[in-house]
């Protein structure tokens, strides 16, 4: 099997917001890959959703790593019957729920009737890493990963993209699922590295950009920047910026790997999140 796309083709790392604005917009990591190194061509900033409609509908070749779930835990779906794939558990979540506060009333309805410590289950990809896991896909609070599935996966189906193991559309235009938390982990432990100018976050986040200049991660990917981008991660304070480049790293890599590297069989309402 060869790779997903052709080499050279354009790669982008995502980090997404359900409710962009231009103090927290939608932040997309742009490069290549040459060989080993991966160059970021550009960090671009998209204030409102429709311009992340207009970046979906950009022509390919592309391959882009999406910092939300495309998929809902299994336990969630069936006892909804929600559908037996990604793309018609989405329809039907959108048929259900008018906007957000409804999808969140629907999962508030559902923890109701459930025992602490169940009320969010996550999928089985989501601690496929040990040592980390990401937020439940029916967290609508705090980190709003839910709000984000409603959002963006829908908007990547409409778009008509590919999304290897779920959905067949586009073979020119693939989405996958990231997650930056995974390379995060890897590179700084448990420290944080977001949400705060204070040294120690910095530093964090210093020592992130200087593992992926000299390639020190299992993706073995060596990331190219200028001084000016180097900058503009380091000192960023929101991390933002960091998450979609490392969502880029995940996006180089799938790009190599036959079926962008997703395991031979995945749940088909639950999805993978790439490089896990």
């Amino acid at each position: 099997m060869s790779p997903p796309v052709p080499a050279g083709a354009a790669l982008l790392g995502v980090d997404f917001s359900s409710a962009p604005s231009r103090r927290k917009p939608i932040t997309v990591a742009r490069g290549r890959l040459h060989g080993a190194v991966l160059r970021l061509d550009s960090l671009d900033a998209l204030p409102q959703l429709a311009g992340f409609e207009a970046l979906l509908a950009e022509p390919g070749p592309w391959l882009g790593a999406f910092d939300f779930p495309f998929g809902l835990p299994r336990e969630f779906v069936d006892a909804l019957a929600l559908g037996a794939t990604a793309a018609a558990v989405s329809a039907e979540v959108h048929r259900r729920c008018a906007d957000r506060m409804a999808w969140r009333a629907l999962i508030d309805g559902w923890n109701n009737g459930r025992p602490a410590g169940r009320k969010l289950p996550h999928r089985r990809c989501d601690g496929a890493l040990p040592g980390v896991t990401s937020t439940s896909p029916l967290q609508t609070r705090y980190v709003p990963v839910g709000l984000m599935y409603f959002e963006g996966l829908a908007r990547l189906l409409a778009a008509g993209l590919t999304l290897p193991q779920l959905h067949e559309a586009d073979p020119q235009r693939i989405a996958v699922e990231g997650y930056p938390g995974l390379l995060a982990f890897e590179l700084a432990g448990r420290r944080s590295y977001k949400n705060s100018a204070e040294a120690d976050r910095l530093i964090a986040r210093k020592d992130i950009v200087d593992a992926l200049e000299q390639g020190r991660t299992r993706l073995a990917l060596r990331l190219k920047l200028s001084h000016a981008q180097r900058e503009a991660l380091v000192d960023d304070a929101s991390g933002d910026r960091l998450d979609a480049v490392l969502c880029l790293l995940q996006a180089g890599w799938a790009s190599t790997r036959p079926g962008c590297g997703l395991p031979a069989a995945v749940d088909p309402v639950e999805g993978w999140i790439v490089s896990a």
